[in-house]
């Protein structure tokens, strides 16, 4: 007995040690990109366009379609359900403020941020992992690169700019999807259902769901490298280190939502 309790606090011990050795290498990643991408050039290695404007089209215009789909059913799915709940009160007529609300402040950021993670941090945690499996990464240190600035810099810097746009689009499809069920279902017009989205929503309505996307694209990018870099095994490494990714990433985001949500409404 004495022995089974020994083992299980040995291994709470060790996983407590590689957790914080984990987040103590994504902050001094995240250290080093900001490093890179302010002096880089003053080091005569600047960050370049050409490798960030890549990213961003993987990223950005090649998700467009799958986030169109979801937010579009995400819109209407508060919609339907929306009105049935406010049917119980007679209040259908108020569903436009709970889904303009819910849509700007939490689906279009949560939606966006866990597609992205599965799709674009899955795929960087893979390329990563093959080249420290290949032992590329080594081989840019040799040669005098940075990993750092010439691997990590441009995926992060795309993704904190493109999901916030990803994040607005998803907003104006969720709304106008959920716009033509609320203009059908009640007898009146979308354009009466859009000026009275625009007289609810507020600036910080809009800026409180592009916020949490831009926190979640640098977590999306920081889980991914992190993963990515910590790959051995070959290619079950690579493979298992993924799905681990995807699991990170979507679990932070889901945490931080809550936190940033709880944190903002005080």
């Amino acid at each position: 007995m004495r022995d089974r309790v020994l083992d299980v606090l040995e291994n709470v011990g060790r996983a407590t040690t590689r957790g914080v050795a984990e987040l103590g290498f994504a902050a001094s990643l995240l250290g080093q990109s900001v490093y890179w991408l302010v002096l880089g050039r003053a080091r005569k290695q600047p960050v370049r366009l050409a490798p960030i404007f890549a990213q961003a089209m993987d990223i950005g215009i090649a998700a467009l379609p799958i986030i169109t789909v979801l937010a579009a059913t995400i819109g209407l799915m508060l919609a339907i359900q929306g009105i049935y709940t406010l049917k119980t009160f007679g209040a259908e007529s108020r569903v436009t403020l709970g889904v303009a609300l819910s849509t700007v402040r939490e689906f279009s950021p949560l939606i966006t941020g866990i597609l992205v993670a599965g799709r674009s941090g899955s795929a960087l945690a893979a390329r990563l992992g093959t080249m420290r499996i290949n032992q590329e990464i080594d081989s840019l240190t040799v040669m005098g690169i940075s990993p750092v600035r010439f691997l990590v810099v441009p995926p992060l810097v795309a993704m904190v700019v493109l999901m916030p746009l990803l994040t607005l689009w998803a907003d104006l499809v969720g709304l106008a999807a959920a716009g033509l069920y609320i203009a059908v279902e009640l007898q009146t017009t979308f354009a009466a259902y859009a000026d009275e989205v625009l007289s609810l929503l507020k600036l910080n309505d809009l800026l409180h769901g592009l916020a949490k996307s831009a926190i979640f694209a640098v977590l999306v990018t920081i889980v991914g490298v992190v993963n990515g870099a910590s790959v051995t095994g070959g290619a079950e490494g690579v493979g298992r280190m993924t799905t681990r990714s995807v699991v990170h990433a979507i679990s932070a985001i889901v945490v931080t939502d809550m936190l940033f949500v709880f944190m903002v409404t005080r």
